[in-house]
């Protein structure tokens, strides 16, 4: 392939103390082989000398060192302003690669150009027969803003057989290895730094396809993930995270008309996860859930400038009708609890 005939890509890896992991997993982004490529990595105010490792073992990095963690949407959008490049692809420090994990989605990404952000299949690193949990084979949320993935349901991660090797539009692709048009990343002012970590790239997702652009997992592609690197996937803080950007997710982005009734039935959901948390002997879990309402509840005034603003930002922006067929219509919740749905090929799409 010409060079000079292809899109610039920048690989862009946000780190925080992950010194392990940018040794294990820096080498295989190096042997990339998509031509027209640059690497940066964005040191989130690391304290295990990251930055010191960097660059005398790898030069070529462009390195651009925050002096504070603003965590993962904060940080990503800070370091971004400073990449030039047609397509960014944002890569979490504990993922490994493929050498041609690139071509495959900028190829398609460059045929229809609707398509605002993709991700390749996600596999988990320490055991890659199966998928892993953030992003798996496309990510999907139900009416009511729970977040599933094709190959993981909840708490469920499915064997890769597969059976999800054709490439479709989801809801959201993963921060893990996220492809998005740097334009677009900028025009719909990037991450919501409020979130702070988890959920954000599905509220980017969301504002895009709301503007009518398209979100893709290409499959032919494949990374293995280890997950839980910075905050681990057991901890209080990711549930407070996750249920507090869960509210604030629909609060942004659902119609009025749907939000009145929805956002109810949300909290009632997530009021019922609080006390099979408590009953489960996970207390902290239960006060994660609480302390995630009452500042959601708190700063509702907040939340509502936000949902105006974002809302100027799509108008300002919008290519054709909104484009959000791929939100389930049921409650992922009950077909998983209830009906013991526990598959994403289980699923019926209406």
């Amino acid at each position: 392939m010409n060079e000079n005939n292809l899109p610039h890509v920048a690989v862009v890896i946000l780190v925080y103390n992950g010194l392990s992991y940018t040794q294990q997993f820096m080498p295989s982004v190096m042997l990339s082989t998509y031509p027209n490529l640059s690497v940066h990595v964005i040191d989130n105010a690391s304290t295990d000398n990251t930055n010191i490792f960097l660059r005398k073992n790898y030069p070529k990095v462009n390195l651009i060192e925050l002096q504070n963690n603003e965590g993962f949407a904060g940080g990503y959008n800070t370091g971004l302003s400073k990449v030039k490049a047609d397509f960014y692809v944002l890569l979490n420090q504990d993922v490994e690669v493929k050498p041609n994990w690139i071509e495959p989605i900028i190829e398609a990404m460059e045929k229809d150009t609707f398509i605002a952000a993709a991700q390749p299949k996600i596999l988990a690193q320490q055991n890659p027969a199966h998928f892993e949990y953030a992003g798996a084979a496309g990510g999907f949320i139900d009416k009511f803003g729970y977040p599933f993935c094709r190959g993981r349901i909840l708490t469920e991660v499915e064997k890769d057989e597969g059976q999800y090797n054709k490439a479709v539009d989801c809801f959201w692709a993963s921060g893990a290895a996220m492809f998005v048009r740097s334009t677009l990343f900028h025009q719909f002012k990037g991450f919501d730094a409020d979130f702070f970590a988890h959920m954000e790239e599905i509220d980017l997702c969301w504002r895009l396809q709301r503007a009518g652009y398209r979100i893709r997992v290409f499959p032919a592609s494949e990374v293995y993930h280890v997950g839980g690197s910075v905050i681990g996937y057991q901890s209080p803080r990711k549930t407070y995270l996750n249920f507090r950007n869960g509210l604030v997710l629909l609060h942004k982005n659902l119609p009025l008309s749907s939000l009145i009734w929805k956002l109810p039935f949300r909290i009632l959901l997530d009021v019922v996860a609080a006390y099979r948390e408590l009953f489960s002997g996970r207390p902290q879990h239960f006060k994660a859930i609480a302390k995630a309402h009452i500042h959601y509840f708190s700063q509702w005034f907040f939340w509502q400038r936000k949902r105006k603003a974002s809302q100027q930002i799509i108008q300002q922006n919008q290519v054709v009708k909104n484009n959000t067929q791929a939100i389930y219509q049921k409650s992922i919740i009950w077909q998983f609890f209830i009906k013991g749905k526990k598959r994403f090929r289980e699923l019926v799409f209406d």
